[in-house]
């Protein structure tokens, strides 16, 4: 989807602007009060018992004499760019829920308020008019097709928003995929398309290859599959340029079943999801391509189902790992860190500056903070620290938790070098954190980040569907300050 883009530097009156039919104002709250219709606003106001300064809570909807919609919304000095994100998402909806061809953005407040809001409007916008996968027989999605800005002209063309924007559709369009139409073979040719699509060198390594390198962890797991289509696929985006090197890897579970120990159709719901933390890394890779960032990424994506079978991994087998380390299987859908952990081994024996690593772990990540928010685990303390500072320059919430070694007692095995995880589950985000980091080797710098807010009911921040592609922002943000160190 490509979107025509207009600026203006002056905000036009209600004459200039009566030809617009799709109109969003964000005002600022030091905005006088005479802007375009601002006298249909206050009546409103009045009509409702509302107040001015409730904009800055509650975006309000109002029709235009020439058969217009404006929608008005407030973004004050105090608010974080995840509170402005989502009120902007609120007030954009009823305008996008209509379709229209054109959408116009009307900014207020000084010169620093107008950029930095005309820049969040236009990514709130531009994100929520991409078009997602539907299989619906009576889609009849029309696509947006021109954006004008008034009250603030850029000197670009907002191409760093629209490769976000192009990040979060991939990760958002992938996850919400059925899994009959993205299987691991499926997943890997689409991979391929996009490897030669934006020139990033590829490899992969199928099961046969897997197993003679000895990487049993993740062969444990896709073993159970029919066909064995699993693989560790690797993009390598390295421009000339390069100031840092950085390993991105991703969790590419495309249907989890839990293994033989079963999951309820309660939760095996939407386990086709089970794949996004390799489709952020995907977006994270596509954006930081598209944005041209002088940084060589290194992407391990995990792609493999957890299915049932005879030939599937069951507990208590013990199986070795690519580093040589022994597992204890304890709990079959405790698959995610099984891939990882040789995923992981790959990517650090490179020697990074860093790994970060996205994966819809741990249902308990989603007890300590909710679907609101993510939360992450990093070797280095300084680490967590940026990472929470990037997720809220993005707009994504970030929660750090501790990486503490006497945890590592509740891993021990009778029979191995260390269990896969504990049956009773309490703290599970943390121990799956100290289990993976045992795969890390050269004592690289690596961020995990557990995704439990990758589906919200009615979207998170600034984007409005339900798969909303966080951790998108938050990891190109991420790469951005790596870069800078």
């Amino acid at each position: 989807m490509s979107i025509k883009l207009i600026q203006h530097a002056a905000i036009g009156s209600e004459k200039t602007l009566s030809s617009e039919k799709h109109i969003l104002f964000v005002l600022e709250g030091k905005t006088e009060r005479n802007f375009p219709f601002a006298k249909i606003l206050e009546r409103k106001l009045q009509r409702t018992r509302g107040e001015y300064k409730d904009l800055n809570k509650t975006p309000i909807v109002i029709e235009l004499p020439d058969g217009g919609v404006a929608s008005f919304v407030m973004l004050g000095e105090n608010l974080s760019i995840f509170q402005k994100h989502t009120l902007l998402r609120k007030a954009v909806k009823p305008l996008l829920d209509e379709q229209p061809e054109a959408l116009a953005i009307c900014v207020f407040g000084d010169g620093a308020a107008r950029e930095a809001n005309a820049c969040a409007a236009y990514y709130v916008a531009t994100v929520n008019a991409a078009e997602l996968p539907s299989r619906k027989k009576d889609n009849k999605a029309k696509p947006l097709k021109e954006i004008s800005i008034h009250g603030f002209k850029a000197e670009h063309d907002y191409s760093y928003v629209n490769a976000r924007v192009a990040g979060n559709t991939l990760c958002r369009s992938l996850t919400m995929l059925p899994p009959n139409e993205l299987t691991p073979t499926i997943y890997r040719e689409k991979l391929k398309t996009l490897a030669k699509q934006y020139g990033w060198a590829w490899e992969e390594f199928d099961m046969p290859a897997l197993k003679k390198m000895g990487a049993g962890a993740f062969y444990a797991v896709g073993q159970g599959s029919e066909p064995q289509d699993a693989a560790i696929v690797h993009l390598t985006y390295s421009p000339k340029e390069a100031r840092k090197h950085i390993a991105l890897v991703g969790k590419g579970i495309c249907f989890d079943t839990g293994g033989h120990n079963l999951k309820p159709a309660k939760y095996m719901q939407g386990m086709h999801e089970d794949m996004n933390g390799s489709a952020v890394s995907l977006g994270i890779l596509t954006a930081a391509t598209l944005q041209k960032l002088p940084v060589k990424l290194d992407c391990w994506l995990a792609i493999a189902q957890n299915h049932i079978s005879p030939l599937a991994y069951k507990q208590n087998d013990v199986v070795t790992t690519l580093n040589g380390m022994t597992i204890e299987v304890v709990h079959t859908d405790a698959e995610g860190r099984m891939v990882l952990a040789d995923t992981l081994t790959l990517a650090s024996r490179q020697k990074p500056d860093a790994i970060l690593d996205y994966a819809t772990l741990t249902g308990s990540m989603a007890v300590a903070v909710t679907d609101r928010m993510s939360g992450v685990i990093a070797n280095r303390p300084e680490l967590a620290c940026k990472a929470i500072g990037a997720g809220a320059a993005a707009g994504e919430r970030i929660v750090a938790f501790p990486y503490e070694e006497d945890m590592d007692s509740d891993l021990d095995s009778d029979i191995a070098d260390i269990k896969q995880c504990t049956m009773e589950g309490g703290g599970d985000h943390m121990h799956a954190a100290r289990f993976m980091g045992k795969f890390i080797e050269n004592d690289v710098a690596w961020l995990h980040a557990d995704l439990s807010s990758t589906n919200r009911k009615d979207g998170l921040g600034a984007v409005q569907s339900d798969v909303n592609g966080f951790g998108v922002g938050f990891g190109l943000e991420m790469i951005n300050r790596l870069i800078g160190d």
